[in-house]
């Protein structure tokens, strides 16, 4: 009996000691391309005796990300991050994890150790400070159909009276009612120029983040539409309100989304796109791995090869008939081995296209991939505002405004401004190469002249 209950002992202290290895902070640097990230995973132990984490980016202001999957068995870590196609892989070695961190088709070498990382402090000189001449509600509306509550701010200009407004549309990630990120609040700064100039603002969380219900990795930019059209009908239902100046600001994604909801209701009586998409996702994202890929060093035969698996990746996605690839993406695999030239042993090129696969085979991206927003927008028949930034390498303006300018003419929509901001990012701040690592160190928010053209424009539709 001794011994049963030592043997008994004996594995519980091994769990536990187990279990004190991972949980915890763990920090490393991301050596990118001339230049390092902090990254920073804080995992802890669930209620079903597994593991759950979140990711941190100090460097970029950003803390609490989900963690969609943790799991650490024989002494390998695992996080995945669907919505941003993320993945690390480490083995732990006494009290460091050596692993790989891969993303958007790249890897890095990303080691792990319990070394604190010091916070950067940011210095963001237009986020909105109080006391605000304007009041401010906390607001939750439902889409029906999808059996999802989203939960917000309302912002309404001083006085009594019907206002004009605009709903807020976020960008592709799970994001917050201020479309938080790299330590900006663009959503928030937006909405408060446009409150002190008399529009009113609605602004909410993604489903499934903060305070909203719903499951954000399970759904794709149709699904966010009906959220979009959820908080057009709640606007209606208010008295203070104005229902036939109702507009949409999307950005990024939501300026693919924004049109989608204006073409199927008819309330919708403006809409601004920043950063809006023109040309179908596997354009968009062929046009920003160039980009990386050469800014990255390799050679221009390497991102031929690259992009090349890439785009047939995306004909895979393009000819099926679900949103969401196989589980069993063994066959692809095959097909787009030999489309390399390679062998079935030659597992360099067998386990990129796999991690491509898997990367890429989210509902969200299969939507992505397949949507082309020139169709949606040939049915707009509403004013319509289009703004992109010159240096924006995630939707390139040159490739996005001449097909979204297009194709609203093809629908004879008169009512169309088209501008380019030559030295503006994807998060229309002033900046100097264009690339993501600028963003947080940026201390600009939003270009000034966008708030103003913004404004300017809005306040003539609804004159």
């Amino acid at each position: 009996m001794k011994n049963i209950l030592l043997t008994i002992l004996i594995l519980i202290f091994a769990v536990e000691g187990s279990a004190q290895e991972i949980v915890g902070q763990w920090n490393g640097f991301l050596k990118l391309p001339g230049n390092e990230l902090q990254v920073v995973f804080n995992v802890v132990k669930d209620a079903q005796g597994g593991y759950s984490s979140t990711m941190d980016s100090p460097d970029q202001g950003v803390n609490g990300i989900p963690v969609t999957k943790t799991s650490f068995i024989d002494n390998v870590i695992i996080f995945e991050i669907n919505a941003m196609s993320l993945k690390y892989t480490g083995t732990l070695e006494g009290k460091e994890i050596f692993g790989t961190f891969s993303q958007g088709g790249q890897e890095f070498s990303l080691n792990l150790d319990r070394t604190k990382v010091k916070k950067a402090e940011l210095h963001r000189p237009q986020e909105p400070k109080a006391p605000f001449p304007y009041s401010s509600e906390d607001v939750k509306f439902t889409n029906s159909k999808d059996k999802v509550t989203l939960a917000g701010t309302l912002t309404l200009p001083e006085g009594k009276g019907k206002f004009p407004v605009v709903v807020l549309i976020t960008g592709s990630g799970p994001q917050n009612r201020d479309e938080e990120i790299m330590g900006h609040k663009p959503f928030w700064v937006i909405a408060d120029y446009l409150t002190r100039n008399g529009i009113a603002v609605l602004r909410y969380d993604d489903r499934g983040i903060g305070q909203s219900t719903g499951n954000f990795d399970e759904a794709n930019s149709a699904d966010f539409s009906n959220d979009v059209e959820a908080a057009v009908e709640y606007l209606k239902t208010r008295k203070d309100i104005h229902r036939s100046q109702i507009g949409l600001i999307g950005h990024s994604e939501g300026g693919m989304i924004a049109p989608m909801v204006s073409i199927r209701n008819k309330d919708v009586a403006f809409m601004v796109l920043l950063a809006g998409t023109g040309v179908k996702g596997s354009e968009i994202l062929l046009s920003q791995q160039r980009t990386i890929f050469k800014a990255s060093g390799l050679n221009d035969d390497e991102i031929k090869k690259r992009t090349s698996t890439t785009a047939a990746l995306f004909d895979i996605i393009s000819t099926s008939e679900s949103n969401h690839l196989d589980r069993d993406l063994s066959d692809y695999i095959e097909k787009l081995v030999a489309l390399q030239g390679g062998e079935a042993q030659d597992m360099s090129t067998r386990e990129y296209i796999e991690m491509q696969l898997q990367e890429i085979s989210t509902p969200w991206m299969c939507y992505f991939i397949k949507h082309d927003p020139a169709e949606v927008l040939s049915k707009v028949k509403i004013p319509v505002l289009a703004l992109n930034g010159g240096k924006d390498i995630q939707v390139q303006a040159d490739l996005n405004l001449p097909a979204i300018q297009k194709a609203l003419a093809s629908a004879g929509n008169k009512k169309v401004a088209i501008k380019e901001y030559p030295n503006l990012n994807h998060l229309f701040q002033e900046s100097k190469t264009g690339f993501p690592d600028e963003y947080f160190k940026i201390e600009q928010t939003i270009s000034p002249e966008v708030l103003q053209d913004m404004t300017t424009w809005i306040k003539l539709q609804v004159k």
